[in-house]
């Protein structure tokens, strides 16, 4: 793409093996699903990501992987989660409880804590989430 606007970048996870796995599964067409704290998007004072929005998707070394838009933004209760948005998330999750363990790990992580400036950062049913869907749009830098 050149000549283009520069896209806000779209990060899963923190740089590492994590980030590395997560990137791989949207560029396999695994990953077509992604949550987020609405918590996380307070701290920040940023907006929800509006439905055509067009990211930057970033592997563990800065360097922009592909271009992603946004198909559909939820925001529901963790408690509500399906198994279809737990499948979608690319990461071989077989029911909505492995799915949950695994965001629970990440969320009460010491970086998650750190990123919400709390350190007993607990989520629970009534716990927001942003549940988003996005598309693979174009490929930048595949490996």
């Amino acid at each position: 793409m050149e000549n283009r606007e520069p896209l806000k970048p779209l990060l899963f996870g923190f740089p590492g093996p994590l980030r590395d796995q997560l990137v791989a599964a949207v560029l396999a067409g695994a990953k077509v699903s992604t949550s987020g704290l609405l918590a996380e998007y307070e701290v920040e004072k940023e907006e929800l990501p509006p439905v055509g929005e067009r990211s930057a998707l970033i592997g563990s070394d800065g360097r922009e992987v592909a271009v992603v838009e946004v198909t559909d933004v939820r925001v529901v209760r963790l408690g509500d989660v399906g198994p279809q948005h737990a499948a979608d998330e690319g990461e071989g999750y077989t029911t909505v409880a492995e799915w949950r363990a695994s965001h629970e790990r990440f969320w009460h992580s010491e970086e998650m804590r750190e990123a919400l400036g709390d350190p007993e950062f607990t989520v629970d049913d009534d716990t927001m989430i942003v549940a988003e869907r996005f598309r693979v749009v174009e490929v930048l830098d595949p490996r």
